[in-house]
């Protein structure tokens, strides 16, 4: 009966015209920044999170076509935030998210042909559009760039000026959400000097199993929120080690993310939570498109636990068809028995 009264009393909203579109949508949360906490209408945030890339097998394009699916897996598992690498320019996409009840940590890059990026300005036009959406948590640029200058001039202090102006130009736009980084490990004091407009700091960490020494090192060179935009490990040992063997292991997957993101909520003073890498498998990266393959490439990313080679299509927690890896049930464990910040 409660039911059929709320679906009555939603059509005649529609009926009447009440309901309005995403950019203009009634009572959204507001998310701000106080000292090193992230809030959600000023209650703190933890993220329970993970980065989500779906890109079916035989493409290298993204797809929601497995939207429905995957969301039913991340509520299970207690995830409360996807981290995405570029904008999603479709609304029913982000109402999905949001009826879940999940947050979206939106990233933009800097030359994407003009497609919401930096260097074009147009990523502006996004925030414009979808900055009312309630699914938005954080507007994020770029991923850490900071490994590469060559796409700067060969001076990383050109992003880091490109970097603080997007980040003022969107605090012109949108008052309800903080702009954030993905920075590849700590950000030194010149770095945080040209960068005074971000109000959140992502910092992608490495660090083998153990990513705990990062929220010390952070503390002493900055006051602001941050959280572990990337960690975790994959499902592949390029060599035996230990008790793992060479080979698809996904004991050493579950072993590294369940010591990884112990680490991760061991610190709620100084870190915000974690997206962790990544929610599921990505066939794209290595060779053929429609099967798994060991090898690709990352910088700086020789501290994967525990063979120190990052076999990018194995990251998933779900492998391709959303088989769920024992990793799955590590987080499932971890994030459901976290109160839910939100």
């Amino acid at each position: 009966m409660k039911q059929f009264k709320i679906l009555l009393f939603t059509s005649f909203l529609l009926l009447n015209g009440a309901i309005e579109s995403c950019t203009n949508k009634i009572d959204n949360d507001v998310v701000t920044v106080s000292e090193r906490k992230i809030l959600v209408n000023n209650e703190p945030y933890l993220i329970k999170g993970i980065c989500y890339h779906p890109v079916p097998k035989g493409s290298d394009k993204r797809s929601f076509s497995n939207l429905t699916e995957d969301l039913a897996l991340m509520v299970e598992a207690g995830i409360n935030t996807i981290r995405v690498y570029s904008p999603i320019d479709d609304k029913a996409v982000l109402d999905e998210i949001d009826a879940a009840g999940l947050k979206v940590i939106i990233g933009f890059g800097y030359n994407q042909n003009g497609n919401f990026d930096i260097l074009s300005g147009s990523f502006i036009n996004y925030i414009t559009t979808y900055k009312n959406h309630n699914a938005i948590l954080l507007w994020e640029l770029g991923n850490e760039y900071n490994y590469h200058p060559e796409w700067f001039g060969g001076d990383i202090k050109n992003w880091y000026a490109a970097l603080n102006t997007a980040a003022d130009l969107i605090h012109q736009t949108d008052e309800n959400h903080p702009v954030a980084t993905a920075h590849g490990e700590l950000p030194d004091a010149m770095t945080l000097s040209l960068t005074d407009n971000i109000d959140v700091w992502g910092i992608n960490v490495y660090r083998w199993d153990n990513p705990v020494s990062i929220f010390a090192e952070w503390s002493v060179v900055s006051s602001k929120p941050m959280y572990l935009s990337e960690a975790g490990a994959d499902s592949y040992m390029t060599i035996s080690k230990g008790v793992y063997e060479q080979g698809p292991n996904e004991i050493a997957q579950a072993d590294a993310t369940k010591k990884i993101l112990e680490g991760a909520f061991s610190a709620p003073d100084i870190c915000s939570g974690v997206t962790l890498f990544a929610f599921v498998d990505e066939l794209w990266k290595a060779g053929n498109n429609s099967e798994l393959d060991p090898g690709g490439w990352a910088p700086n990313s020789s501290g994967v636990p525990y063979d120190g080679t990052p076999n990018e299509e194995y990251w998933g927690i779900v492998n391709i068809d959303r088989s769920t890896k024992k990793a799955y049930d590590i987080v499932k464990n971890i994030y459901t028995s976290l109160s839910n910040n939100k």
